[in-house]
């Protein structure tokens, strides 16, 4: 491997778990306090609705309610007017289909899995009921009654899927014992779409939010107005979202090694900006509250993305970063993503998985394998993959497939449709498109999944996909070694990495020694420190405090902030160090718009 004279560094500087103030005047409350404070802003007879994120524990929070409010009357809206498991199954049967891996995206309400007359015989129950009432479940404020206190109870998706892996099933589903990516499938297709519509629409009224994340025992309360003040915060400054890691069959030594990261034979995968399953954590002095980074989304999704952004994707964030850590490990499945006319029309999906590779690290023989060979025989290479998926051979990639040798700082372009995947020991940053789930396995190197199952292969749909013009010339001269300068000034330079013109998603890297100047013109920018130990973001103007960002941490710069400066800080001081910075493309100024910073950027 490549070597790393700061490793030490490095791996004490990297911030697993970065947070976000809560703002003065608003406390986190835990425990018996928070119920308490639940119960005294309800008064003794109030009614109090508990709409829970479907994988809420709703066993174990109704046992804390009548541990910590014996005298109140708890009423299970799911029990008492949800659909039948029968019915839902049968509602949901075309989004699910018999794919493993693959589903439609729905469109139903919450209401949808209601049954109205029971709704309204569940509302005369609670309403009829003395003293205390608290309504809990998915949906519990669907009940036709006048609720004193709404709490929601929230739950990032990463941790849904940590629990479905140890046995919990999907929502009115008996399928704990479910292969568990089924079980995200059904979440993502399904539920995480219709609970993301129902939550929106409790963000005004919303009197706390509750964080079971951790344990519902020791579940953290913020008020509605502090939940609300924290994400008015989080998008005036720089933040970053926690992190999360999973291993893989694949899965290297590199994060461990660099990162400081442990628990785990392996790390295949470094989530570090998944906005819609990482969390952020809200604090107050040492207590914490996390919540779904997607809340930020859809609470402030133009202050964060920008209107022109907002007005192309809607309140979703468009980039992702993430880690691939193949170092003493292996190559990743041989892949293809789907062109935006497939996903739209065979998944409901409205933009598609364009990504690129950034090398964050390589060892001296590493390699990419990207785009197909020149001429090759798409007959004998399909026919190759099906005989190898039965097992019966193994699959000649190299005969088909061409490799790259990869470096330290190489950016590699993959614009859906390309045949592609990451050597062994390699770390790499990938900045992709969001729809993270939709990857076509052509061949896995004849491995199991760390459960023990063969993992997915997608051959009608890679076949659907591939693009067999995209050959060793073209890839050559479209995808790999790109770089392009782009402007300097005193002590900084920048150039261009990235964005084919199949790809929405614009990638800036900036060497510099000293101040960089930036701004985001109207859009969220993503950045990762991917050379250097430590450096300072901050505002010219003074809008937000300086902000430490350290080596191989992604942040986010919301679209709000406007001009704002990096620059070497600690240690780094004196030295070269270099940022990546991806942005949607053509939702920034022209070059003109940014000469008095002393640069060409056209974000």
């Amino acid at each position: 491997m490549a070597s790393h004279p700061s490793a030490l560094r490095r791996t004490a500087a990297y911030d697993p778990r970065p947070t976000i103030p809560l703002p003065d005047g608003h406390d986190v409350r835990r425990g018996a306090d928070a119920w308490a404070r639940i119960a005294a802003e309800a008064g003794d007879g109030g009614s109090i609705a508990v709409d829970t994120y479907p994988g809420v524990d709703l066993p174990a929070l109704r046992a804390e309610i009548e541990r910590h409010l014996p005298d109140a009357t708890i009423f299970d809206i799911e029990e008492l007017a949800a659909l039948s498991p029968e019915r839902i199954d049968a509602l949901i049967d075309g989004n699910l289909t018999d794919d493993r891996v693959f589903g439609v995206m729905s469109h139903h309400t919450l209401r949808d899995f209601y049954d109205p007359a029971e709704l309204d015989r569940a509302a005369a129950d609670i309403e009829a009921a003395s003293g205390r009432r608290i309504v809990i479940g998915w949906g519990a404020t669907l009940a036709p009654v006048p609720f004193d206190v709404v709490v929601l109870a929230d739950l990032a998706r990463w941790e849904i899927q940590r629990r479905q892996r140890a046995g919990a099933p999907n929502w009115r589903a008996r399928n704990g014992d479910e292969d568990a990516i089924r079980k995200v499938k059904r979440g993502f297709f399904v539920e995480w779409r219709v609970a993301d519509r129902h939550k929106r629409s409790l963000f005004e009224r919303l009197d706390f939010v509750l964080d079971t994340n951790d344990s519902v025992t020791e579940a953290r309360l913020l008020t509605g107005d502090g939940f609300r003040a924290a994400l008015e915060l989080a998008v005036t400054r720089p933040f970053r979202v926690v992190p999360f890691f999973d291993p893989g069959v694949w899965g290297g030594q590199w994060m461990k090694e660099n990162l400081g990261i442990s628990g785990e034979d392996n790390l295949a995968w470094g989530f570090d900006c998944v906005p819609e399953e990482n969390s952020l954590l809200i604090a107050s002095g040492e207590d914490t509250v996390e919540i779904p980074a997607i809340d930020l989304v859809f609470r402030h999704p133009r202050e964060l993305l920008g209107e022109k952004t907002f007005a192309r994707f809607g309140a979703e964030f468009p980039i992702r970063f993430d880690m691939l850590d193949t170092v003493g490990g292996g190559n990743l499945s041989l892949q293809v993503h789907p062109l935006t006319d497939y996903i739209q029309n065979t998944f409901g999906m409205h933009y598609t998985q364009d990504e690129s590779y950034y090398l964050l690290d390589a060892s001296d023989d590493a390699v990419v394998y990207l785009g197909v060979k020149t001429d090759v025989d798409r007959d004998a290479m399909l026919a190759d993959l099906h005989a190898a998926a039965t097992g019966s051979t193994g699959f000649p990639a190299e005969t088909y497939v061409n490799t790259f040798p990869a470096r330290k700082h190489d950016h590699f372009l993959i614009p859906a449709g390309t045949v592609h995947c990451s050597g062994a020991d390699s770390m790499v940053l990938e900045i992709s498109a969001t729809p993270y789930i939709f990857t076509f396995k052509m061949h896995d190197w004849g491995r199991v999944g760390l459960d023990g199952r063969p993992r997915p292969i997608h051959l009608e749909h890679a076949a659907a996909n591939i693009q067999w013009d995209r050959d060793t010339e073209w890839t050559t001269h479209n995808l790999v070694d790109r770089v392009e300068p782009i402007g300097e000034g005193h002590g900084w330079v920048e150039e261009r990495t990235g964005l084919h013109e199949f790809e929405f998603i614009d990638v800036r890297r900036h060497w510099f020694t000293d101040v960089v100047p930036h701004d985001t013109n109207g859009t969220v920018n993503v950045l990762n420190l991917v050379e250097g130990d430590e450096a300072i973001v901050e505002s010219p103007v003074g809008a937000f405090e300086p902000w430490v960002v350290h080596y191989a941490e992604t942040f986010i710069v919301p679209a709000a902030v406007g001009p704002y400066t990096i620059r070497p800080h600690g240690e780094s001081v004196g030295r070269r160090l270099a940022t990546v910075k991806a942005f949607v493309a053509g939702t920034g100024t022209t070059p003109d718009s940014t000469a008095t910073h002393d640069t060409t950027e056209t974000e």
